[in-house]
């Protein structure tokens, strides 16, 4: 159960506008925003970052999920992967078995040799003691610096977004269907 109260639609009507943009962006007012919605002006900044970080950026969709899919598989933090397996990282080109497989990618026999490099800057930077030279070469050889830059931050906002949602225990949303 979630630390902090959820806003609810019906008991809120000062913060139509809000939810109509979440709702309109997001298809619906999901747990994280009903939690930041405590604070509107946090809750619309965040969401505008998060579409930045997710939609706004170079990163091909597949590399953007791998990435996501595996921090929150190395965090167990289980509302990322519901919310990403295995609806928008199938979507988005990466197969069940190759989320499953980000579990220990080292090992796997998926992943061409620039999503390794990937793979290995995601878990330097997660790991958050520094990124040896040997893994931002290999990253660097097969992404720009603005790709770079851009998996960089979106590594560390699904950090940022497994610490405040677990601090807050979001609840799992509902299962559809």
């Amino acid at each position: 159960m979630a630390r902090v109260s959820y806003i609810e639609e019906k008991d809120h009507r000062e913060l139509a506008a809000e939810i109509g943009k979440i709702k309109d962006g997001r298809g619906a007012l999901i747990n994280i925003y009903k939690l930041l919605l405590h604070s509107p002006k946090v809750c619309m900044t965040w969401f505008e970052y998060i579409g930045a970080i997710r939609w706004g950026t170079t990163l091909s969709p597949r590399l953007r999920e791998l990435a996501i899919v595996r921090i929150a598989q190395a965090a167990n933090y289980a509302y990322a992967l519901q919310q990403h397996v295995p609806t928008i990282a199938v979507a988005d080109g990466v197969s069940l078995e190759e989320c499953e497989a980000l579990k220990d990618w080292r090992g796997s026999k998926f992943f061409n040799e620039a999503e390794r490099a990937a793979l290995a800057y995601v878990d330097a930077v997660r790991d958050g003691t520094g990124v040896p030279d040997d893994v931002f070469e290999a990253v660097r050889k097969h992404y720009s610096e603005r790709e770079v830059v851009e998996l960089t931050v979106l590594c560390g906002v699904y950090i940022m977004h497994n610490r405040i949602f677990t601090a807050l225990k979001v609840d799992l949303e509902p299962k559809k269907g």
